[in-house]
C-alpha cells in the first residue's frame, strides 16, 4: 500500500477523532491541519500532535507535503472544499454526507474524476471487516432470501436543547437524515445489494415520515424503502431521540443480528454478529477480528485503493455514494425538508461556493442567430424542474461555454421556467443568458393562449423579454398570419427577439414567412424540428416532425435558417440502442429500425476510429450539416454533460456524412 502524507482540513471532534487514530494506521502520517484561524490550527496541531498548522484551508491546500486530505468541516462546506482540493490535487477522504444533494455529491465525483485523485466518502464502518463478513453472509445464504432490513442510528443532542448547534441549524445541515440517518440507509443498501449478489442496491420506492422542530430540519425520522424483489428496510434517524443503534435481517431461512454496525471494535479488538436460524434454540456468534482503529482502518482503504482512484466495495465507490444521495434526497423529500437553497425564495449555491465564470478553457463554441443580439451557443441545455439537479448542470454547462437554455411554459405549467429563473437570477448571468422559451402546446396552439403562456413564462422566468421564443406545435386550422400577428406584437412590446415554430411542416413555414414578407413583419427566425444521424421511424410525440427530408434540408441550408434541434442524438438510441432490448418502448417505438441499427453501429465504427462514442459521432453530424444547427441536449447527470462535450472536437469530412447516413457503402 501506499504511504500517505495527511491534511486535515476542519478541527471539530470528527476530525480529532480521525488524527488519533490516524497516528495507528499502516499506511498514515499526518503532515498538517488547516482551519480558519491560525490559533485554532495550532492548538489542534499541538493536541495531535501535527507537524504544521495553517490558519486558512487554502494554505493548506497549497501545502507541497500533503498529498490526501480529510474534509471535516460542517456538511454545507463538504462539495465546496473537496471540489477546490481535487483542484488541488489531492487526494480526497470526505466525510460523510459526500454532499448536500445528489446532483451536487456528482460535482464532487466530476472534480475528482478532472484531476485525477482518489475519492472516497468516509463511512468508516465500511472499512471495517465486520462489515464485509456481513456482506458474505447474506450473500451465502446464510439467512435465506432477505426480506426484511431493520436499521436505526440515533440520539438525543444537545441537551439542553441549542438551536444554534451543528445538529439541529439548518445553515449547517442540521437534522438526523444527512448526519446519521445516511448510515442505516446505506446499510440496507449495502445488504439487499448483496442479496442480489452485487455490491448495492438503490431502492426503487422512497415512503417516509419525520418531525421537524423549531429549526425546520429533522429531529427524528423514519423511511420504508422498497428495493427490487420487495425486499424491505425500515431505517429510522433521530438528533433528539435515543434510539437502539442495531441492524437487524430477517430472511427465509433465518435472521442476522449486528449488535454494534457503526463504530464495531472502534480502537481495534473484536466484534460479533449474531446468526439464528429458525427452528435451532442455539445462535451462532460470529467472531470478527480487527487489528487497527476504526478510522486508521478508513485511511489505510484509501491508501490500498489509491491507484483505482476509488474504493472498492464493501468501502464507498462513486456509484455507491450516488446511490446513497439519491436515497437521501428522496427522504428528505418525502418529510418536506428543504435547506436554504433548496426553498423556492432561494436557490442552490454554486458546489464549489464561488461566483459563476466561464472558464478560460470552455469548449462549447457559439454561433450567430440574426435577432439575437449576443452569441448562441451551439449547444442548448435542456429544462429541469429540480433546483439541485439545474444547479450543477446548468454551472457547469454555463463554464464549459454554453449559454442557451431551453424552457416551456408546458413543462409542469412553468415548473422548469421558474426553476431557470431562480438560476439566472442567483447567478446574476441573464444578460449573458439565452433564453429559448416554448409554448402554444396541442391543445392550447391559439394565438390568444399563446400570449397568456408567454407572460406567464416571462413572470416565471424573471425576466421581460426571451430571446428567442418558439411554438411547440402549429394548428392548421389557424391561418398562418394570426400567428404571425400576435408574434409580431410581443415582439414590439419587447418582450420576444426572434421567434419560430417546432414541429412544423415545410410548406407552412414557407407560407408564414411569405405572409410576413408580405404584411412588412418579422418572420420566423428560427424552427425547431428533429433532426438526428438515426431516422425517425416513429413520431416520439404525437404530431412530432423530422426536417430530415432533402426538401426541408435545402431549405435550410438556401435561407440559413438556424434549426434548434431537439432529440439530436435520438434520445439515446446511440447510447442503448440495441436490437435484443425492447425495454425502453418509447426509444424502441421511435427509432428501432434495421436502418437505423446500421447507423449505429457505422458510428460505432467511426467513434473507434476517432476515440470518441458513438454518441459523439451522431452529434458532430448534426454539427457539421450545410445549415446553423443548435443542439437541444438533455444531460441529466454530469457523468451525461462531460462524455457529451467530445463530440465538439469532432470532425467529419464530407465522405464520412455520407456514409453515416447510408448514402454509400464505401467505408471513408
Amino acid at each position: 500500500m501506499a504511504q500517505l502524507s495527511w491534511g486535515i482540513l476542519g478541527t471539530g471532534v470528527i476530525a480529532k477523532t480521525f488524527a488519533k487514530d490516524l497516528v495507528k494506521s499502516k499506511t498514515g502520517t499526518l503532515v498538517a491541519v488547516g482551519s480558519r484561524t491560525l490559533e485554532r490550527a495550532q492548538k489542534f496541531a499541538a493536541e495531535i500532535p501535527a507537524r504544521k498548522a495553517h490558519g486558512s484551508y487554502e494554505a493548506l491546500l497549497a501545502d507541497p507535503e500533503v498529498q490526501a486530505l480529510y474534509i471535516a468541516t460542517p456538511h454545507p462546506h463538504h462539495a465546496a472544499w473537496a471540489i477546490r482540493s481535487a483542484e488541488a490535487g489531492k487526494h480526497l477522504l470526505v466525510e460523510k454526507p459526500l454532499a448536500m444533494s445528489q446532483p451536487e455529491a456528482q460535482a464532487v465525483i466530476e472534480a475528482a474524476i478532472a484531476h485525477n485523485v482518489f475519492l472516497m466518502e468516509a463511512f468508516m464502518y465500511r472499512c471495517h471487516p465486520q462489515t464485509r463478513k456481513i456482506a458474505e453472509l447474506i450473500r451465502s445464504g446464510a439467512v435465506g432470501e432477505v426480506r426484511v432490513i431493520q436499521a436505526a442510528f440515533g440520539f438525543h443532542w444537545p441537551v439542553p436543547y441549542d438551536p444554534k448547534s451543528r445538529l439541529l441549524n439548518p445553515e449547517l445541515g442540521g437534522g438526523g437524515i444527512l448526519d446519521v440517518g445516511c448510515y442505516p440507509v446505506s446499510m440496507a443498501r449495502l445488504i439487499a445489494g448483496a442479496a442480489a449478489g452485487q455490491d448495492f442496491a438503490n431502492p426503487v420506492e422512497v415512503k417516509a415520515a419525520g418531525h421537524l422542530g423549531q429549526t425546520g430540519v429533522d429531529e427524528w425520522a423514519v423511511a420504508v424503502l422498497r428495493f427490487p424483489g420487495d425486499i424491505l428496510a425500515q431505517v429510522s434517524t433521530s438528533v433528539q431521540v435515543n434510539q437502539e443503534n442495531v441492524v437487524r435481517v430477517f430472511g427465509s431461512k433465518g435472521s442476522l443480528f449486528i449488535p454494534e454496525p457503526w463504530g464495531p471494535s472502534r480502537h481495534g479488538g473484536t466484534s460479533k454478529l449474531v446468526l439464528r436460524e429458525h427452528g435451532k434454540k442455539e445462535a451462532e456468534e460470529i467472531i470478527v477480528t480487527n487489528d487497527r482503529p476504526l478510522y486508521a482502518l478508513e485511511a489505510d482503504t484509501v491508501a490500498e485503493h489509491l491507484e483505482a482512484r476509488q474504493a472498492r466495495a464493501p468501502a464507498m465507490s462513486w456509484e455507491d455514494s450516488l446511490g446513497n444521495a439519491q436515497a437521501l434526497d428522496r427522504w428528505r423529500q418525502a418529510i418536506g425538508l428543504q435547506y436554504e437553497g433548496e426553498r423556492p425564495s432561494g436557490f442552490p449555491p454554486h458546489a464549489a461556493r464561488r461566483p459563476l465564470a466561464r472558464k478560460a478553457q470552455a469548449v462549447i463554441p457559439s454561433g450567430r442567430i440574426a435577432g439575437v443580439e449576443k452569441p448562441v451557443s451551439r449547444l442548448a441545455m435542456g429544462a429541469f424542474g429540480d433546483a439541485n439537479q439545474a444547479a450543477v448542470l446548468f454551472d457547469a454547462f454555463f463554464e464549459a461555454g454554453g449559454n442557451c437554455f431551453d424552457s416551456s411554459w408546458w413543462y409542469g405549467q412553468g415548473a422548469t421556467d421558474k426553476v431557470l429563473g431562480r438560476w439566472m437570477a442567483a447567478r446574476g448571468v441573464r444578460k449573458d443568458v439565452v433564453v429559448l422559451a416554448k409554448g402554444a402546446h396541442t391543445p392550447g396552439c391559439y394565438p390568444k393562449e399563446l400570449t397568456r403562456q408567454l407572460l406567464a413564462s416571462l413572470e416565471f422566468l424573471q425576466t421581460d423579454y426571451t430571446d428567442l421564443y418558439i411554438m411547440h406545435r402549429d394548428n392548421l386550422d389557424i391561418p398562418v398570419g394570426e400567428f404571425v400577428d400576435v408574434l409580431n406584437e410581443h415582439v414590439r412590446a419587447g418582450r420576444i427577439k426572434v421567434f419560430g415554430g417546432s414541429n412544423w411542416t415545410l410548406e407552412r413555414l414557407i407560407a408564414t414567412n411569405e405572409y410576413a414578407a408580405k404584411k412588412g413583419l418579422q418572420g420566423f427566425g428560427a424552427v425547431s424540428n428533429n433532426f438526428s444521424l438515426a431516422r425517425m421511424v416513429n413520431p416520439v410525440w404525437a404530431g412530432c416532425i423530422a426536417a430530415k427530408d432533402p426538401p426541408f434540408v435545402e431549405w435550410l441550408a438556401k435561407t440559413r435558417t438556424p434549426l434548434l434541434v431537439w432529440s439530436s442524438q435520438a434520445r439515446g438510441f446511440f447510447v442503448r440502442g440495441n436490437p435484443n432490448d425492447t425495454s425502453d418502448r418509447e426509444l424502441a417505438h421511435a427509432w428501432y429500425s434495421e436502418d437505423n441499427f446500421e447507423r449505429l453501429n457505422r458510428a460505432r465504427e467511426l467513434g473507434e476510429k476517432k476515440g470518441v462514442t458513438a454518441n459523439n459521432v451522431a452529434l458532430a453530424y448534426v454539427l457539421a450539416q450545410p445549415f446553423p444547427a443548435y443542439c437541444i441536449v438533455g444531460p441529466q447527470k454530469l457523468s451525461e454533460l462531460r462524455t457529451t462535450l467530445p463530440a465538439l472536437s469532432v470532425s467529419l469530412t464530407p465522405e464520412e456524412m455520407r456514409w453515416l447516413n447510408l448514402e454509400t457503402d464505401r467505408r471513408p
